[in-house]
């Protein structure tokens, strides 16, 4: 059965407080597990979550301020300790290659694992094949990109037009392959299946390429540092409010939204989910520490049929 779930490690801008960790995300889709922006205590939080270091198949940084990378040496450290078995890729923005560096060669250790290093140094796919990985750079103080994972569409085949046209077996595998068997196409016997888009935007204004990350997104997992009574400190600090981020998600066609990244000058979550739902209608989630967050399933189909 495939999982596909957001493991919540920390939601804390910059300083970590007592009920909210740094940044640290894992996105668990089927086979995948992406690490994203691992910040200070990751490891712990990865502990606490039930989450192992095998579980880790890709990391990705969007910059190099600490609360979204200072975990990376304990958990470059751990996937050598733990002997994870598979390759692990890292993706990060190139300007900051140094930072990675360092990071990865912080203390003393021996490095058993297979990380492969991919500086990103411009927008677009940075990684292909069952599913697309694709990068935008944000509006942000340091170079900073968010990112984007498509499942490409599909179809689901139908049993009961299947056996109207007597194709069963081996057959079924042939067909969908070629897409005509005989004088059976494809779609005489399936639906459109719509892939899943999940969108990972942290600390940015507002910009084209939110937009671009955002559009028709399942999942929107976007920061909202401070609220609209705050929006000039927003701007100055390249941040977004709660109200901003929901306007993004209702333009977009969002379906579920991810709020997190708090200020932690506001104590009180309520206060992001109240902002939020005054300008978005769909589904809202203010992330809290360790919680586990279900992405929607697939899109209806044309037929009306949600898809399993």
């Amino acid at each position: 059965m495939s999982t596909r779930e957001l493991v919540v490690l920390g939601t804390a801008s910059q300083v970590p407080t007592r009920h909210r960790n740094q940044n640290g995300y894992l996105l668990r889709w089927d086979g995948e597990g992406i690490l994203f922006d691992p910040g200070e205590g990751t490891q712990r939080q990865m502990l606490r979550a039930g989450v192992a270091a095998t579980d880790i198949t890709r990391i990705c940084i969007t910059h190099f301020h600490g609360d979204h990378s200072l975990g990376l040496p304990g958990v470059i450290q751990r996937l050598s300790l733990d002997k994870v078995g598979h390759p692990v890729d890292a993706h990060f923005p190139a300007s900051g290659a140094h930072y990675f560096e360092r990071m990865r060669h912080a203390t003393a250790f021996y490095e058993q694992a297979d990380l492969q290093e991919h500086p990103i140094a411009e927008d677009g796919p940075i990684a292909t094949g069952k599913l697309t990985l694709e990068a935008r750079r944000l509006s942000h103080p340091v170079e900073a990109f968010g990112y984007r994972l498509t499942e490409p569409d599909g179809r689901t085949m139908l049993p009961e037009r299947l056996k109207a046209h007597g194709i069963a077996g081996p057959d079924v595998g042939r067909l969908q392959r070629e897409g005509r068997l005989g004088t059976t196409r494809l779609e005489d016997v399936s639906t459109p299946r719509p892939g899943q888009r999940f969108a990972f935007v942290m600390d940015t204004r507002l910009c084209d390429a939110v937009y671009a990350l955002s559009e028709n997104a399942d999942t929107l997992v976007i920061e909202s540092t401070f609220l609209a009574e705050d929006t000039a400190l927003a701007e100055d600090f390249g941040h977004l409010t709660a109200q901003q981020a929901a306007r993004v998600a209702a333009e977009s066609g969002v379906r579920q939204l991810v709020l997190t990244h708090f200020s932690q000058r506001y104590p009180d979550p309520e206060r992001f989910a109240a902002e939020a739902r005054a300008e978005f209608d769909g589904e809202i989630v203010v992330a809290q520490d360790l919680e586990r967050v279900q992405l929607p399933k697939r899109r209806s189909s044309p037929t009306g049929r949600r898809e399993p």
